[in-house]
């Protein structure tokens, strides 16, 4: 069984919820089914996963609304509370973060943690435009100590989800060295592989003990060899698998990887026992 860390809610009411024109982006760009795009019913999601041998699926509330761009939206935090309350033990919740939403933002994170059982948090910074380490980023880094959480976030290049709003590719993995120095106690885990620059994410995870790697969002047919290795080796305690669903399906995905010819002993911490684990799971 396998617990896949990055999961989008994507119901046909949560797909309903998103704003602008995505099409181009998940069908033509990315290629996801035109079924899918238009969204799955919970049960068919659970099914799904069912198919691929996955346990639990920690979906993403994100936000990336900012002001002026037609295409970012925040799902609600109650939506996927909701999820996770219709099956508890299939669901996790993560509670993405907006860096410029103050004090309001740092309340919202709270809350998702307290009072909705979430337990992680999720940032895309190349939404806002801004690097992992800004100063606008850091009183949140504080407040996932404080609730003694793991964060998430982007740490590879964007892509353009619109022609005439290009987004700057802000989160490169070399700007969690100097949040890992800052709090060495932070669970700081970077997604979606780190390509284009997987030697730099690889290098942050070996120096810091608390920086980890989610193998989201690229064919794993498509994973650098050294990334491979270092899931088989010396990383094996250090990176997590992850779909980004739908943008990666779960069966065809988990075939890829059992394709890579891993090891059982790093497969089982890959695909089950490091997340159970920094998530605390039981």
């Amino acid at each position: 069984m396998a617990i896949d860390t990055v999961v989008n809610l994507w119901t046909v009411e949560a797909v309903a919820h998103r704003s602008g024109p995505m099409r181009e982006f998940f069908v033509d760009k990315i290629g996801i089914e035109d079924q899918s795009f238009k969204g799955y019913q919970l049960e068919e999601i659970v099914a799904r996963m069912d198919a691929a041998r996955i346990e639990r699926g920690f979906l993403v509330a994100a936000r990336t609304h900012r002001k002026g761009y037609g295409v970012s939206t925040d799902l609600p935090y109650e939506m996927v509370a909701e999820a996770v309350a219709r099956y508890p033990d299939r669901f996790s919740g993560l509670a993405g973060i907006n860096p410029t939403a103050g004090m309001e933002g740092l309340r919202d994170l709270e809350y998702a943690v307290r009072d909705l059982g979430f337990i992680g948090a999720h940032f895309y910074p190349h939404w806002y435009e801004i690097p992992p380490d800004h100063a606008r980023v850091y009183p949140f880094y504080a407040k996932c100590c404080e609730l003694d959480i793991p964060i998430q976030m982007q740490v590879s290049q964007s892509l353009i989800y619109r022609k005439d709003l290009p987004l700057r590719s802000t989160g490169r993995p070399i700007t969690l060295d100097g949040i890992a120095c800052d709090f060495p106690e932070l669970k700081l885990i970077g997604i979606h592989v780190g390509i284009p620059w997987t030697s730099e994410m690889i290098a942050m995870a070996w120096k810091h003990p608390n920086v980890y790697i989610i193998s989201d969002a690229h064919s794993p047919k498509y994973w650098p060899q050294e990334f491979v290795h270092y899931i088989d080796s010396y990383g094996q305690d250090k990176v997590m698998f992850g779909t980004d669903f739908p943008v990666l399906n779960f069966d065809r995905t988990r075939q890829e990887i059992e394709a890579l010819g891993i090891r059982p002993g790093p497969m089982l911490k890959f695909m089950r026992e490091n997340a159970r684990k920094l998530y605390r799971l039981p």
